[in-house]
């Protein structure tokens, strides 16, 4: 089977998106290439890289960037040498990985590909439900199976995705018994809508969340002066109220670890298929 025979299967797995002119492309490498083995990755790392090479496998299927830009249009379009972006093709070319990103098809899902990974592996699947109640990025509103504190959470996130630490807002010995999964906490609207039709902040709206139905939030991207302020104060006012900043890579980690089953069940068991974590970019000095 070649590569392109490899993500013409994936993209007849997934729901279509028409006239689609998006990020979801080759970035490196022979989509003719006959496939030797494939990786999972969520970032395609040096380090993922030369562990695609050395498991024999020559296509890579990511879920974030290459090459360091937004756009992500497989090489580096700046004026000015980029040594690391160079050094990284080279590695690709030398042992002749391709890579294709699956991003938006993945997130087009319902529920979303992404996160149902994620809640599999957090041990959430059966606990967790969709919720659209923000007008932004759907949640993911999830009754805990059993009430733990705040710092239990937060060693079991760090232990199921594989993390270094995480930073926490919130009182370790508090008890929590809800989580909700909400999308990253930019200071833009995203099209949301007062009722007298003025502009409403996403992570703003997040508040009703944390008001109505939820103790913990875990955000992707975050900004601190709007819900995250609003925790730190409900949190000195007594109230059991926490966010758990996993990151976000970390957050969407287990993601690609639940790609490497369905994308082994479409192509049969005559490809290895291998999930290889992108790892916790992050350390940690803590103070006194």
């Amino acid at each position: 089977m070649k590569n392109r025979e490899v993500i013409e299967k994936i993209l007849a797995y997934h729901p279509r998106l028409p006239d689609y002119h998006g990020c979801d492309e080759w970035k490196s490498g022979d989509p003719e290439a006959e496939c030797t083995g494939i990786v999972t990755a969520l970032v395609p790392t040096v380090e993922v890289i030369r562990k695609t090479a050395a498991l024999g496998a020559n296509l890579l299927i990511v879920h974030e960037p290459t090459f360091y830009t937004s756009a992500d249009k497989g090489g580096w379009y700046e004026d000015f040498p980029n040594a690391v972006y160079e050094e990284k093709k080279a590695l690709l070319d030398r042992h002749g990985i391709a890579i294709w990103r699956d991003h938006d098809h993945m997130h087009a899902h319902d529920p979303d590909g992404i996160f149902t990974g994620v809640l599999k592996y957090l041990g959430w699947s059966g606990h967790a439900r969709t919720d659209h109640s923000s007008g932004g990025f759907a949640h993911f509103i999830v009754d805990l199976p059993h009430e733990m504190t705040v710092e239990a959470l937060c060693r079991h996130i760090i232990s199921s995705i594989g993390m270094n630490g995480v930073r926490y807002i919130g009182n370790p010995g508090d008890t929590v018994r809800s989580v909700a999964i909400v999308g990253h906490l930019y200071p833009m609207d995203f099209g949301i809508r007062h009722a007298d039709g003025t502009p409403a902040e996403y992570s703003v709206q997040i508040i009703r969340t944390l008001e109505e139905q939820v103790d913990v939030i875990l955000p992707g991207e975050i900004i601190e002066w709007t819900v995250l302020s609003y925790i730190r104060d409900a949190v000195q006012q007594g109230r059991t109220k926490a966010m758990v900043n996993i990151g976000h890579l970390n957050w969407e980690e287990l993601g690609m670890k639940y790609a490497q089953e369905w994308v082994g069940e479409l192509v049969g068991p005559g490809l290895p298929v291998t999930w290889v974590p992108s790892g916790d970019m992050y350390r940690y000095v803590t103070g006194g």
